[in-house]
């Protein structure tokens, strides 16, 4: 009788094990209310965040960075951080390196909207979750990703437009407008244009009458703007889809003998503190802001989900515009 006593009292602690080993012991991952896979909370092991970065285009884009970095080493995380220098092939090679490593989460920002698919689904089955920050994909699959933080870029182009059309609402005859757009295929170019085109269709005085990608780089802005100066005589507003392009511009313009800010209304983009200084010694009229500083929000969002709170699928970040006086006034306090 002992040894059957013993013999079933192993035969029920083996069971307990077993059944301890499938309720948690076997795996950290389970899936969320919409069939997601998701880390399970609980487990205090580091968070390691692979991140692929756009580049380093422009000062916005430095600054994005620099808050990505911060944020990242302030909520404990194990970063791992690559630049793609602009070029999809480089984040796609990325975002692969990092879910060979086995990563707990991937945030990027796109290069362009489209191509994701493939390396985005290679993520999805690994259990990997993905975060956008910045910039969006265009995928229809919308479950390849946990969300997109961000800024609203139509609604950024809508005020610039906004601006404009108030500006000039009085005109007397047409008012002739070159834009630099961003990097060709980029979410931010894209949306810029069309939130710009969608207000300003409604003043028939405001025409577009030269569009060319300047890469949201200063060189890029500069050498654009020049070929519009020598094409056209009659250039009355400059919108750039970021300040470094305005910035380039503004040197072309000045080359040209005109004043910025003056001989033609400048709109920008972005809101970083070479925009503002430029602003502020009035040689840019209008910047709508697009906060670089997204770390946080990220950080805090990576945290959430891996602690099984739900995320919303977009999350949007605060924002202002400033007319050159308002700039001069901000100048002092601007972070970035």
């Amino acid at each position: 009788m002992k040894k059957a006593g013993k013999l079933g009292a192993a035969i029920a602690l083996t069971g307990l094990m077993l059944f301890a080993a499938a309720c948690g012991g076997g795996s950290n991952e389970g899936t969320n209310n919409k069939g997601e896979n998701k880390p399970a909370s609980g487990t205090d092991k580091k968070v390691t965040l692979g991140f692929a970065q756009v580049g380093a285009e422009s000062g916005w884009r430095t600054a994005n960075t620099e808050s990505i970095k911060s944020s990242a080493a302030e909520a404990g995380f194990d970063l791992k951080f690559s630049d793609a220098q602009q070029k999809q092939e480089n984040q796609i090679k990325a975002i692969r390196s990092y879910i060979q490593q086995k990563v707990d989460a991937i945030a990027f920002s796109p290069v362009v909207e489209s191509g994701w698919d493939t390396v985005l689904k290679e993520a999805k089955d690994a259990g990997i979750p993905v975060f956008l920050t910045d910039r969006a994909v265009d995928s229809k699959d919308t479950s390849l990703y946990v969300t997109f933080i961000g800024s609203d870029f139509v609604e950024e182009g809508r005020r610039a437009g906004q601006w404009l059309s108030d500006k000039f609402k009085d005109a007397d005859g047409d008012v002739n407008i070159v834009e630099l757009q961003g990097t060709t295929g980029s979410a931010p170019a894209i949306d810029r244009k069309a939130g710009f085109e969608e207000i300003i269709k409604g003043n028939s005085k405001l025409k577009v009458i030269a569009s060319q990608t300047g890469d949201f780089t200063r060189a890029k802005g500069k050498e654009v703007m020049q070929s519009f100066l020598k094409a056209h005589k009659d250039i009355d507003v400059l919108y750039a889809h970021n300040d470094d392009m305005a910035l380039g511009a503004i040197q072309a313009i000045e080359a040209a003998g005109l004043k910025p800010g003056e001989d033609i209304i400048i709109i920008s983009v972005d809101g970083v503190k070479d925009g503002f200084i430029a602003a502020s010694e009035g040689k840019i009229n209008f910047i709508v802001e697009c906060n670089p500083l997204l770390g946080p929000q990220l950080m805090q969002a990576v945290n959430d989900f891996l602690a099984g709170k739900e995320i919303d699928k977009r999350i949007v970040t605060e924002e202002g515009v400033f007319t050159s006086e308002e700039a001069k006034a901000a100048l002092p306090d601007r972070k970035y």
